[in-house]
């Protein structure tokens, strides 16, 4: 892309930072590169602040200090704090957003994986669901994680290695097929 490139709001994912234990700050600069609306909670916006990093909003449960100016404050209401940012992003029109979480619950994401394209980063792996024909390139012995139980499983350029464990056969292309809306998988960072 040029340098003459403009990024509309709303083109980019968004960042939710609900956690940053020991999450690589080169990922953290990469995902920050085009300059995302970025949302976090009270906890890391203190850590993202600290790092000279613009927060757009910090969600809350209570009545938090904003610790920038222009920050503007989401209250989670009955809602846990992912949910509500979610609902907020997708009722919002945004296309995607990435997640840096400490912990990951496959249902506190299943309920938006229609709504808006999620990618979450957590302990070391990529998560994010995919429909029915997934195909993508990877090198031979890496290996990929199928992390709910799946419909007529049929795998392409996939070995089974432990429970949902798969490693790749060879370079190039693996191709996952099932029989339901979408599943979730993770790879390893």
């Amino acid at each position: 892309m040029s340098s003459h490139h403009i990024v509309r709001e709303k083109q980019e994912p968004a960042l939710l930072v609900l956690g940053l234990d020991g999450f690589p700050e080169e990922m953290l600069g990469q995902l920050l590169e085009w300059s995302p609306t970025v949302i976090a909670t009270a906890q890391t916006a203190e850590n993202l602040v600290s790092r000279g990093i613009k927060i757009d909003w910090i969600i809350t449960n209570g009545t938090d200090e904003v610790l920038q100016s222009d920050v503007k404050l989401m209250s989670c209401g009955d809602c846990n704090l992912s949910d509500a940012a979610l609902e907020f992003l997708a009722g919002n029109e945004y296309s995607a957003v990435n997640i840096i979480a400490d912990e990951f619950k496959l249902e506190d994401y299943e309920p938006f994986a229609d709504k808006i394209n999620l990618v979450i980063f957590n302990d070391h792996q990529k998560i994010y669901p995919i429909v029915s024909g997934f195909s993508k390139w990877k090198q031979a012995g890496e290996t990929v994680k199928i992390l709910e139980p799946a419909d007529d499983l049929i795998l392409n350029g996939l070995k089974k290695i432990t429970g949902q464990v798969f490693e790749t056969t060879a370079d190039g292309f693996f191709t996952i097929c099932f029989n339901q809306p979408f599943l979730f998988i993770a790879e390893e960072l």
